[in-house]
């Protein structure tokens, strides 16, 4: 073997690494850590799972924005959804007069793991930005779609991650055969 080929070889499993890592997402924080509310009726009857579900944001400046659809989990604990902001500078979120800290890594966009206590509502929430300098909470109403629960694959994350895998088996099975291909070439 060649260094150029031994090079390339670490090139191709070096890139199928990386996509491995991309496919990857930091573990919100479970659902269990956090104490049960009373929530929606209806969504008490679906199976303790994972699902996705719209919401829309209302309030505030109009500048701020929050991910659709998101995550829903139903568990003994509660109905939890994982609300992902289009900026970094929320540091907490209040709801029904308990406080959330954000979940998300340092400058990344802010993530809270709060209660869903109505659907196809409006449901108060406060959030409490530092993007202008000095913190100041603003007041929100969050209200989640019923109607659009559906399985967690419908989540856009979700999609990219597994395009993310096919991506990177696709890479590494070309780079087996490419391998396997030159070896045979090269003994011939």
């Amino acid at each position: 073997m060649n260094r150029t080929h031994i090079l390339r070889t670490f090139f191709v499993f070096f890139s199928a690494g990386l996509l491995a890592l991309c496919a990857l997402c930091l573990p919100a924080k479970a659902a269990a850590d956090i104490a049960p509310q009373e929530p929606d009726p209806r969504i008490l009857t679906l199976p303790d799972g994972e699902y996705s579900v719209r919401v829309t944001l209302a309030g505030g400046s109009g500048k701020a924005s929050v991910n659709s659809p998101t995550l829903l989990a139903v568990s003994d604990a509660g109905v939890f959804a994982r609300v992902c902001w289009s900026s970094s500078h929320y540091d907490y979120m209040l709801v029904d007069g308990v406080r959330y800290d954000n979940t998300a890594e340092p400058g990344s966009p802010s993530v809270f793991l709060i209660p869903v206590t109505v659907m196809d509502a409006p449901m108060p929430v406060i959030a409490d930005t530092t993007a202008m300098g000095t913190p100041h909470e603003i007041q929100y109403t969050l209200t989640f779609d019923y109607d659009s629960i559906g399985a967690r694959g419908q989540l856009p994350q979700e999609a990219a991650k597994r395009v993310a895998v096919m991506a990177g088996i696709i890479i590494v099975g070309g780079g087996i055969l490419n391998y396997a291909l030159n070896r045979r070439r090269s003994r011939a």
